[in-house]
């Protein structure tokens, strides 16, 4: 068995979260920054005086606390501060509904932020599972549609990796720890994340900006219908943890009778997860390009210099984790401009619609604005193991 520590350093903005999101009456916007109100604190103080069945009231009625009634308590009774990625983004939360200004978190404990190694667990596995697919080729994804169409990706993954139900349980990644990282400082911003589409335009694809079914004529006309608010990593930030590995993980035995050619250690494993970052990183890119969002097709292309970086390295790989990944950051084969793929996903109710019209697939991305422009994508970071 052997032991290290990982690092992950953030190349683009990340929210890995854990399901929680402040409500509108749980912070105040001010000076350009969400300040996350300490309600214990303002109960307390609150209780001592005659204001506490005032700002119960409002709080129970009002969509979004009154600044001009409660303002103090968003500079004096605030437990943190995060600031917004840009000042414009004050005037974009302002025009919006209270109920589209929940605000997604990143993951917490006791010690603060922290990223779970569940999240690099499994993108990690993700990789190999498309890996393992690859080498069994595309009709093994077929093949299986054709058995089962419920829980297709489940009944995949046991297919060519084993998982729990396969033979004696030869999972290899199964001997892989990872935990969860330490508290680090706090590199957190407000960013703007929109989902851009491709659209038809008199037969040309173009840029279109996804918007809710539901949404007042104001913010449409505002342009900002379908903007999230998010809490997210800023890029640079850092987060470490342990790395274990058993012995077993890195012997030559593994499953070929479920389509495993070779062994697979840690190189084999990042090299896996750098062929992966390689077909979505292009995929992503010519998204891009078609749709003119030059600023993200830059961003893209510096993704993928990182990526030539890491495999110079031989220890290092790029992964898609955390929330706003899309298709291309979850599904067990990258390559979706191939037939069978296309063939597979056109028979599955939820993606039916959007491969039935014959354009790019999938035809959506979130991307992440900086300085009140499109600029990048969510989620990329860079995994390094010592």
């Amino acid at each position: 068995m052997s032991h290290g520590r990982y690092t992950v350093t953030c190349l683009t903005p990340v929210l890995v979260g854990d399901g929680s999101a402040l409500s509108p009456i749980d912070y105040m916007v001010w000076k350009d920054q969400v300040n996350v109100l300490d309600q214990r604190r303002i109960f307390k103080l609150l209780a001592k005086g005659p204001r506490l069945d005032s700002y119960l009231t409002q709080v129970k009625r009002a969509d979004r606390l009154d600044f001009a009634s409660w303002g103090g308590f968003a500079q004096n009774f605030a437990e943190r501060r995060i600031p917004f990625e840009h000042s414009s983004l004050t005037e974009h939360w302002n025009r919006l509904r209270a109920e589209d200004c929940f605000i997604p978190t990143f993951a917490r404990n006791h010690n603060g932020a922290y990223l779970p190694g569940s999240a690099l667990r499994g993108a990690l596995r993700t990789t190999a599972v498309a890996e393992a697919v690859e080498e069994a080729g595309i009709a093994t994804l077929e093949q299986t549609h054709e058995v089962t169409r419920r829980r297709l990706g489940e009944a995949l993954e046991q297919r060519v990796m084993g998982g729990t139900s396969g033979p004696a349980g030869l999972d290899p990644l199964k001997a892989l720890a990872i935990g969860d990282s330490g508290g680090g400082a706090e590199r957190f911003k407000v960013h703007l994340v929109r989902t851009a589409k491709l659209v038809d335009n008199k037969g040309r694809m173009a840029l279109g900006w996804k918007h809710p079914m539901r949404g007042s004529v104001e913010a449409n006309r505002a342009n900002d219908a379908g903007a999230i608010f998010a809490e997210m990593a800023t890029r640079g930030s850092v987060f470490e943890g342990d790395w274990t590995e058993r012995e077993f993980y890195r012997a030559n035995h593994t499953v070929r009778n479920l389509g495993w050619k070779k062994g697979y250690d840690r190189r084999a494993l990042f090299a896996a997860a750098n062929r992966y970052a390689e077909i979505a990183l292009a995929h992503h890119r010519g998204f891009a390009e078609v749709t003119g969002l030059t600023r993200l097709a830059a961003g893209i292309q510096a993704l993928q210099t990182k990526l030539g970086e890491a495999r110079e390295t031989g220890s290092a790989c790029l992964l898609s984790i955390g929330w706003g990944g899309g298709l291309l950051g979850k599904t067990a084969w990258p390559k979706v401009a191939d037939p069978v793929f296309r063939k597979v996903m056109a028979d599955l109710p939820f993606y039916s619609r959007a491969v039935r019209t014959g354009m790019p697939f999938p035809k959506t991305r979130q991307v992440v604005f900086e300085q009140g422009q499109p600029a990048t994508l969510p989620g990329w970071v860079w995994l390094a193991v010592a």
